[in-house]
C-alpha cells in the first residue's frame, strides 16, 4: 500500500510538472536532443585538419576523401540541427542525422567498442521519438494506406525509441559489490524496464532524466579540464551525448509511451 501510494504520488507530481511546462518542454527536449550534434559540427569546424589526418590516416583514404568526411558531417549535422530547431522537414532531417550516426559508426570503429555502439543506439532512440514527434497522429507512413491505431507507425517508433534510449543506462551500470553500485544498479534498472514496457512512463523518464543529469554534470565535468587535454574533448563528446539522450527522455515526458506501452493497454482494460 505504500508503495503504491509512493507511486501514485510520484505520478500526480509527474503530471503536475507536465502541465506547468507543458508549453516548453518539448523545445528543450528537442535542444538536447541535437546538442550532440551541433557539438560536434562545430567541433569538425575548428577541428578540420585534426579530424581529416586521423580519418586519412586510420582508412588511408587520402586527403579529398578525408576532407570530403568531415564536411559531410559538419554540413550534415549543422543542417540538421537547424531544420529541428526550426521545425522545418523534420523527417528529412531526422533521417540525414541517422545518416550521420551510421556513418560515424563506421568510420570511427565505433562498431567494435559495445559502450558507444550503446550510446549510439540510445542516440538513434532519441531521434526515432523526434521522427515520431515530427507525425501528425494516425498518419499512415505509406500515403493513402489506411492503418489502424494499434499498428500506426508512429507509435512503433516510440516503442523503439524508448527501448533504444534504456541502452544508455546499461552501460552507467557498475558491477562491484558495494552498497552504493548495487542500489543504483537495481533502481535504474527498475526505471529502465518501466521505460521499455512503458508502464508508469512518465514518472520513470522523469525520474531518469533528474538521474542521468545529476551523473552526467559529476563525471563528465569537461570546464573543469584544460583545454589542451585530450580528456576534455572526451569529456565534451561523453556530456553532449548524454544530454541528447536527457532529451530523448524528455520527449517521453512530454509525449507519453504511444499506443504500444502497458499505461495504454491500461486503459482498455
Amino acid at each position: 500500500a505504500i508503495v503504491n501510494g509512493l507511486a501514485g504520488t510520484g505520478q500526480e507530481e509527474a503530471v503536475s510538472f507536465l502541465r506547468v511546462t507543458k508549453q516548453y518542454l518539448p523545445h528543450v527536449a528537442r535542444l538536447c536532443l541535437i546538442s550532440t550534434f551541433l557539438e560536434d559540427g562545430i567541433r569538425m569546424w575548428f577541428q578540420w585538419s585534426e579530424q581529416r589526418d586521423y580519418i586519412d590516416t586510420t582508412w588511408n583514404c587520402g586527403y579529398l576523401l578525408a576532407s570530403s568526411f568531415v564536411f559531410l558531417n559538419l554540413l550534415g549535422q549543422l543542417t540538421g540541427c537547424i531544420l529541428v530547431l526550426s521545425r522545418n522537414f523534420v523527417q528529412y532531417a531526422c533521417f540525414g542525422l541517422f545518416g550521420i550516426i551510421a556513418l560515424q559508426t563506421i568510420a570511427y570503429s565505433i562498431l567494435w567498442d559495445l559502450k558507444f555502439l550503446m550510446r549510439n543506439l540510445a542516440l538513434g532512440g532519441g531521434l526515432l521519438l523526434l521522427l515520431a514527434e515530427s507525425r501528425s497522429e494516425g498518419k499512415s507512413m505509406f500515403a493513402g494506406v489506411p492503418t489502424m491505431r494499434e499498428s500506426s507507425p508512429k507509435q512503433y517508433m516510440q516503442l523503439g525509441g524508448r527501448v533504444l534510449l534504456v541502452l544508455m543506462f546499461m552501460t552507467l551500470l557498475h558491477f562491484d559489490a558495494s552498497f552504493f553500485s548495487i542500489l543504483q544498479n537495481i533502481v535504474g534498472t527498475a526505471l529502465m524496464i518501466l521505460v521499455a514496457i512503458g508502464f508508469k512512463t512518465k514518472l520513470a523518464a522523469l525520474t531518469l532524466v533528474v538521474w542521468l543529469f545529476a551523473i552526467n554534470v559529476y563525471f563528465n565535468a569537461f570546464w573543469t579540464i584544460p583545454v589542451y587535454k585530450p580528456m576534455h574533448d572526451f569529456l565534451k563528446y561523453d556530456f553532449f551525448q548524454t544530454m541528447s539522450v536527457i532529451g530523448g527522455l524528455l520527449l517521453v515526458v512530454a509525449l507519453g509511451p504511444g499506443g504500444v506501452s502497458m499505461d495504454e493497454k491500461k486503459k482498455e482494460w
